[in-house]
This record gives structure tokens, sequence and C-alpha cells, in this order.
């Protein structure tokens, strides 16, 4: 796992403030067919990872951020390959089955970001975010950070339980 930088830290920052800044926020339901060919890419992104492919690691920008469930999951794009690579010599890695995504876009749509609820087979529902930069030759995941979605109700004992790892030492 590797620690973002200042300067990571600061690129990000930088093209949230240049993303906020190019003509507002277009949701999902202004522009249909840019939004699906959205979906379609993140779908397929998901694909890739479901049967094993290693073009799941091609939709990822070279600069890009993964994010996993974990608190140590926090990789460039290189590193999660490396640590994907178990997963990927099978016939299949995870599954992630979108249920709801919501896409919103710059104004000029270099830059989208979403936001999805997700269905998996081994972790249950989970959410996710995500930022995609638009390219000369396509799209690109620069960001993407997964979580479990732990309903308020049982939100206690989860927090108890993750305690009780943390003063086991685990």
């Amino acid at each position: 796992m590797t620690r973002l930088s200042v300067h990571s830290f600061a690129h990000l920052l930088a093209a949230a403030f240049l993303f906020l800044n190019l003509g507002g926020v277009a949701h999902a339901d202004t522009d249909a067919a840019f939004t699906k060919q959205v979906n379609a890419f993140v779908d397929e992104w998901h694909d890739d990872a479901a049967n094993a492919r290693m073009a799941y690691f091609d939709k990822i920008a070279k600069d890009g951020v993964y994010i996993g469930t974990d608190r140590t999951e926090l990789w460039r794009r290189d590193e999660f390959k490396a640590w994907a690579k178990k997963y990927f010599d099978r016939k299949s890695a995870w599954s992630f089955k979108a249920t709801r995504r919501n896409v919103y876009a710059s104004g000029d749509k270099s830059l989208i970001w979403f936001d999805e609820l997700l269905d998996t087979p081994n972790m249950g529902p989970c959410m996710a975010s995500g930022v995609i930069r638009k390219t000369a030759k396509g799209f690109e995941i620069v960001h993407y950070q997964l979580s479990m979605a732990v309903p308020n109700e049982v939100a206690d004992k989860v927090t108890r339980l993750i305690a009780e790892h943390e003063k086991a030492g685990k």
C-alpha cells in the first residue's frame, strides 16, 4: 500500500477544483447518450473483473487510485494490479453488478464522476464512487472507492466487531 503523496493529493484537489469550474454539473438525465456510454464503460470494467480479464487494469489510468474496503487498501494502478494478480489468475476475480448508478460530468464532459450501489456475492451490498477522465483514446478511471453498505441498524455491531479485531491486533 502506498499513501498518496502531498503532490498526488494536490493533483486530486486541483482536478476537483477544475472539474467544478468547467461549466457546472450535468446530471445523467441531461444527456442520456453520454450516460449510456459511461455506464457501458463501467459495466464492462466490472465484467472484466468478473471474468478475470486483465483489460480491467487497462481501464484504470496509469496515475489512477483504487481504494478497497480494508483500510490498508489504497493503491496506484500498478500496485493494485500486482496485489490482484492472484485473483486474476483464476477464472473470476470478483463480481460487482450495479443496481443503481448516478453519473455526473463537467460541462465539457472531460471529467465524469459517478456513484453506484453494487450487488456482490461475497460482500453483500456495497457502494462505490469513481472519477473518470475522458481522453482522446476514450475513458479511464482516475479514482475508485469501494465501501461495504452497512445498514444503520447494525452499524454498532459492526463497529464493535472492528474494535475487537483491532484490539486483538489483527
